[in-house]
């Protein structure tokens, strides 16, 4: 019996819902639909380089169903550079992360404030505005910008 379906969890919303090559009329290509996990799965482990296992741990999947998500965003980014088809992310069963993780420059507090109320002023311990998302927290704002392996 397979295990029930749960929902993944994705760091925040693309910047941009269609990607095409250049120079081609959108209407003249044929689409492959990556959903929003199959994204998620890319930023994690191309783009952060995290190792499966813990990407799969920030998706709230299993390893082996990472691995699975991986491997089918992988093939549909392939076959769009390929064969030259346009890319649209959407669709997936999936949750956004509740929280938003910041970090005090000034006093290294941390603190989380809920998705969609806008990015804080300044520090509620010291009041500085040298604020930013927390390393582990970056997601598409900063993507790129995370843990390597091997790096800290």
């Amino acid at each position: 019996m397979p295990r029930p379906f749960c929902c993944r969890r994705i760091g925040g919303k693309p910047p941009c819902a269609v990607f095409k090559p250049a120079g081609i009329p959108r209407f003249a290509l044929e689409e492959v639909c990556m959903t929003l996990d199959e994204l998620e799965s890319l930023r994690l482990a191309d783009l952060e380089g995290l190792y499966h296992e813990e990407a799969a741990q920030r998706m709230n999947v299993s390893r082996q169903t990472f691995g699975r998500i991986i491997e089918s965003a992988r093939r549909k980014a392939a076959q769009a550079l390929v064969v030259g088809k346009a890319i649209r992310i959407e669709g997936g069963e999936v949750v956004m992360t509740s929280m938003r993780k910041f970090r005090c420059s000034e006093c290294q507090h941390d603190w989380e404030v809920p998705h969609g109320t806008g990015r804080p002023a300044e520090c509620p311990a010291c009041k500085s505005k040298n604020i930013h998302r927390a390393e582990e927290d970056r997601g598409y704002a900063r993507a790129g910008h995370g843990h390597r392996r091997g790096q800290f």
